[in-house]
């Protein structure tokens, strides 16, 4: 196991900086000139080279990527271009936002998921069982940005029992306001999120009691709730793992929709006007940011699998010796 975290880290780590590279390539593709957004209509052209020359925009990409790694290799994200604003401190204050929402959409899409994926597949043939496969196919349709203003017209404007976005200016430290606003986006995210889990649950728990294990252990004499409690769960929940996420990491970089859709000033707002002011420094610790939690997200649940499977223990230990 500690040959395998030692690997799973440098993967993680040569991920991470060819990633960094990539960004930072493809942002430059982008059209548009970060020094328009620090000058007036109609600026001069030596105004406009005034602005690049301040922002280190004229230098050569090689070193404006070296100094890019620099910084990020002392832990700074670096300096807004318009705001003139440490980048850093500024990600970690949209987190208290985006980080609340996301976690909490996950835990609620879950429960969700979990029972009625089960339910979908266990009572298959029955007319509830029938429905929960139908609904989920149905939410997988509805785009989440639809669903939110859905929500927002019943919940918000007509009976008035939630906000209709926003954010309390003392953020957590009014934690009713803060949880009040963040019930919303929360629900649109879990909704649209469980649809989709919901048939990963069912087509797991549609193979395990289909498998000859679960069959031998009834022909026991175990009860189907022992027989799933031994034998079924484990198994069923390792294609679910990998999936479960999947959907984290993109909860968390789809964030921005939602947020736009209830002005949260999460790091998705922060992306969007980064993106429309060519905020170099802001899109870059944004994105990186965002690629560093995908990557965590991604070895954490692989190694969940590997501690609830014994098999890919078995084949970790073969490959290491």
């Amino acid at each position: 196991m500690a040959r395998y975290l030692v690997r799973r880290l440098a993967f993680l780590a040569v991920s991470l900086a060819l990633a960094s590279v990539v960004l930072f390539v493809l942002l430059r593709m982008l059209p548009g000139d970060p020094a328009n957004a620090l000058t007036s209509v109609g600026a001069s052209p030596e105004q406009i080279a005034a602005a690049r020359h301040a922002i280190g925009s004229d230098r050569p990409l090689p070193e404006q990527f070296t100094h890019w790694i620099g910084q990020l290799a002392s832990g700074d994200l670096g300096t807004s271009f318009v705001s003139s604003l440490p980048v850093g401190p500024e990600v970690a204050a949209r987190l208290d936002v985006t980080v609340p929402l996301t976690l909490a959409a996950f835990v609620l899409a879950v429960l969700i998921a979990v029972p009625a994926g089960f339910t979908a597949a266990h009572k298959r043939h029955t007319w509830y069982g029938t429905l929960l496969s139908g609904v989920s196919q149905l939410g997988i349709a509805i785009p989440v940005f639809w669903l939110g203003m859905i929500l927002i017209a019943v919940f918000a404007l007509n009976a008035g029992w939630l906000p209709s976005g926003g954010f309390p200016q003392d953020g957590w430290d009014d934690p009713a306001e803060a949880v009040r606003s963040l019930v919303l986006p929360v629900v649109t995210i879990a909704l649209v999120m469980s649809a989709s889990l919901i048939r990963y649950v069912r087509s797991a728990t549609l193979d395990v009691l289909g498998s000859d294990y679960l069959r031998t252990a009834r022909a026991l004499g175990s009860s189907f709730g022992g027989a799933m409690r031994r034998h079924g769960l484990r198994n069923a929940s390792v294609p679910v793992i990998s999936v479960l996420g999947i959907e984290l990491a993109s909860t968390l970089l789809g964030a921005v929709v939602v947020e736009s859709v209830y002005a949260l000033p999460g790091l998705g707002s922060m992306l969007a006007t980064g993106i429309a002011q060519h905020d170099y420094p802001v899109i870059q610790g944004v994105l990186f940011v965002s690629t560093l939690a995908v990557l965590v997200i991604g070895f954490v649940a692989d190694l969940v699998q590997r501690i609830i499977d014994p098999r890919l223990r078995g084949r970790l230990s073969g490959g290491s010796r």
